[in-house]
């Protein structure tokens, strides 16, 4: 929810997606997943996904595996060979597939080839192959620490000092290039702080809910890095799939657009919500804060995907609290992590 306002669910145009071929790269992950039950719904011809299932799992995909609509290929995007050949049975592409922030500080080579490379490669190959759209997975991770608040697109990103946001930023640069040069449509997806049921344990910004619900389910007392005033803009995962439709049916195109709550919440805030969703007594403690992270504030301007988008996150974040715990202890009880 926007604003502490109910809004109207939006109308998605289907007829884009009706009977069409769509690639989706990451499919198996966290957000692809995702995307693929929301495409499903609006009667595509045939979704492959590509996945190499470093970060997805097939478990995501154990609701839709089984459709006749749905070919799974384990794959690897940096596969150009590969690339080109789905790209010929396709008419759109949600290029989701990326490696984690951390990941890529770990190894900027291997993420330059996936992120990077890789993406110049399937850019390359929609052109050749005239594909009708690309929806492209971008993040706020590009503006650094943002100079407004909340932060509209046309902010700066020359704050920013992550590998993983300067190679989301050159996917966004590239895409605008050849849709200048060749005609290419797409529209580039900033996400803020996704979480939800599917979420990725391991991620930068968002494991604190993880290492939380961990101290719920244990009855440890949880922690809090810093003194708690760190804020993120929480976007429950079915709104962003929900976004991705509403970009691929939309008539705009050579567009950026946040994709976010519009909502700021505090660590501590955060934290206070959780417990009280799960009627726990538990007190958390402070401690230094164990990494350097420059980026103290995250708040998204979201007017321009209303605008032209018709986008409207639905799911506020205490009912996204309660489906990402309901989630998460069924997958990992007690003693099983």
């Amino acid at each position: 929810m926007t604003g502490g306002k109910k809004m109207k669910p939006e109308i998605i145009r289907t007829d884009a997606i009706r009977d069409a071929s769509i690639l989706v790269t990451g499919g198996a992950g966290f957000v692809g997943s995702f995307v693929v039950e929301e495409l499903l719904i609006f009667e595509p011809r045939r979704i492959i996904i590509l996945d190499n299932l470093c970060r997805g799992k097939r478990e995501n995909m154990e609701n839709f595996i089984d459709d006749h609509r749905v070919e799974f290929i384990l794959g690897d995007i940096r596969d150009e060979q590969l690339i080109d050949n789905l790209m010929r049975q396709c008419d759109y592409c949600f290029h989701l597939a990326a490696l984690r922030v951390n990941t890529c500080a770990a190894d900027p080579r291997e993420a330059f080839d996936v992120m990077a490379k890789a993406t110049f490669q399937l850019i390359e190959s929609a052109h050749r192959h005239r594909l009708k759209k690309i929806i492209y997975s971008s993040s706020a991770s590009i503006y650094g620490l943002a100079q407004n608040f909340p932060t509209p697109e046309t902010d700066h990103p020359y704050d920013n000092k992550t590998f993983y946001g300067a190679v989301k930023l050159l996917g966004e640069q590239l895409l605008r290039s050849y849709h200048h040069m060749y005609g290419l449509d797409y529209i580039g997806l900033r996400y803020f702080n996704i979480y939800g049921p599917r979420m990725d344990i391991h991620g930068k910004y968002t494991e604190v809910l993880i290492r939380w619900l961990d101290c719920i389910r244990d009855n440890r007392n949880p922690i809090i890095y810093g003194d708690g005033s760190a804020t993120m803009d929480f976007v429950f995962v079915k709104d962003v799939a929900k976004a991705n439709m509403l970009a691929l049916c939309a008539q705009a195109t050579d567009e950026i657009l946040n994709i976010g709550s519009q909502e700021e919440t505090s660590l501590r805030e955060l934290l206070g919500k959780l417990l009280k969703i799960h009627h726990s007594l538990l007190k958390p403690f402070f401690s230094p804060e164990n990494e350097v992270n420059p980026v103290k504030r995250r708040l998204a301007d979201i007017k321009k995907a209303a605008e032209l988008l018709g986008f409207h996150p639905l799911v506020g974040l205490e009912q996204g609290l309660r489906e990402l715990s309901t989630w998460y202890f069924q997958k990992y009880p007690i003693n099983n992590r």
